[in-house]
């Protein structure tokens, strides 16, 4: 009984210096993972807070890499000029770089808030904007819609056929409908929605996805109109911090339900009346 705790000791020490070996070993790993930028660009990702924001909206890794190294990964291919394929191949013999599930795993995860990311990352940068520009200068927000394609796709959750009223042609794909603020000088998105349709839907809901999960909601948002989901964008634009006067639209969202609800929230409205039929008063004339 008397030599027990010695024998204990002695387990402890041996197993010590493996332990203490493999803390450092994954220190280092990750110092590694956290450093993938170029020098100028990481100093941009520390001024804007950047991986701060990600942890903010739930973007957070349970195994395997970490999601800000993915990210960083990502993020660093539009500088490159190069696709994924491509960075896979010149990194075929570095056995800590991610394969392609990884990467396709972190992007359709349905537990990452994208849409919160966006925002609040947004409202950081238009924070640093505002000083570099007059007080007096106007502020809006601007809504408009671009055609997201996706011709060859098959099996894409929620792919729709769409009409592209600039080549007044159809195509398979989504409405990518985009939220964003400017001063005159600069525009900074701050929030979006991939729109698709309930009329002219080619594929469902994945079933097996969680109905708590913020991918669902963005789905179930995917279904409804333009209209319905700008007011809840602007809303959490607003919520956010972000300040504006008015809200910039096209002909094709300036509605009287859609002009009322912007209203609402102390906005004026600008934006072009469609060649129709209908009568509007302004002042008490026609």
């Amino acid at each position: 009984m008397e030599n027990t705790p010695n024998v204990w000791y002695s387990e402890i020490a041996t197993t010590l210096p493996y332990r203490r070996g493999a803390f450092h070993m994954n220190s280092l790993k990750q110092s590694n993972q956290e450093n993938q930028l170029p020098e100028e660009i990481r100093t941009v990702f520390a001024e804007l807070k950047v991986l701060k924001h990600l942890r903010q909206a739930g973007i957070k890794r349970n195994l395997g890499f970490a999601c800000s190294y993915l990210f960083q990964i990502v993020f660093c291919l539009l500088f490159r000029h190069r696709n994924w394929f491509s960075m896979q191949e010149s990194e075929r013999n570095n056995a800590g770089f991610p394969c392609k599930d990884a990467i396709y795993r972190f992007l359709n995860c349905s537990n990452f808030a994208w849409q919160r990311f966006l925002t609040a990352f947004s409202s950081h940068v238009i924070e640093k904007v505002i000083p570099l520009t007059a007080q007096k200068q106007t502020r809006v927000l601007i809504v408009d819609d671009s055609a997201y394609k996706r011709n060859r796709s098959k099996k894409v959750e929620l792919l729709a056929r769409c009409k592209d009223h600039t080549d007044n042609c159809y195509y398979k794909g989504f409405r990518m409908l985009t939220l964003g603020w400017s001063d005159g000088h600069t525009f900074i998105p701050t929030d979006f929605a991939m729109l698709s349709s309930q009329t002219s839907c080619l594929n469902g809901i994945n079933e097996t996805i969680d109905k708590r999960s913020h991918g669902y909601k963005r789905r179930l948002e995917a279904l409804q109109k333009a209209p319905e989901v700008i007011p809840d964008m602007i809303d959490r634009t607003l919520k956010s911090g972000v300040n504006a006067s008015y809200v910039l639209m096209d002909s094709w969202f300036t509605h009287a339900p859609l002009i009322r609800a912007v209203r609402k929230r102390g906005l004026d409205v600008i934006g072009m009346v469609k060649d129709n039929n209908h009568r509007y008063r302004w002042m008490g004339n026609i």
